[in-house]
């Protein structure tokens, strides 16, 4: 569900705990971080399931899309103030941009 995902990385950048445990994770990932779909399966997914926040890659591409798209909204000062306050995207940031579907049901989302 798209909202176990807003719900878990509202509470990743407030909780240090869990960002430490991600990047414990991703430390010990044996495979390629360039492999950005991997590496979301094997470490973020696991421990968000763990915290009973089950979501899927599809609903995390959506979750960030949408908020790419709301942060495109924002005036100039209070889009670089959003990017600076927040860690970046786990799959837009790494080539997932252009994926048409996401971008054609992003139309449809009311941000």
């Amino acid at each position: 569900m798209i909202e176990n995902a807003v719900t878990f990385f509202e509470r990743y950048q407030s909780d240090e705990a869990l960002r430490d445990k991600v990047r414990e994770a991703m430390d010990a990932y044996p495979g390629s971080f360039e492999i950005r779909e991997a590496l979301v399966e094997n470490v973020l997914l696991p421990i968000a399931r763990d915290l009973g926040l089950d979501f899927t890659l599809s609903e995390l591409r959506a979750y960030e899309t949408r908020k790419k798209m709301s942060r495109l909204n924002k005036s100039d000062e209070e889009y670089f103030d959003s990017v600076e306050d927040e860690e970046g995207f786990w799959l837009l940031d790494n080539g997932w941009e252009y994926d048409e579907d996401i971008l054609r049901a992003g139309k449809e989302w009311k941000v």
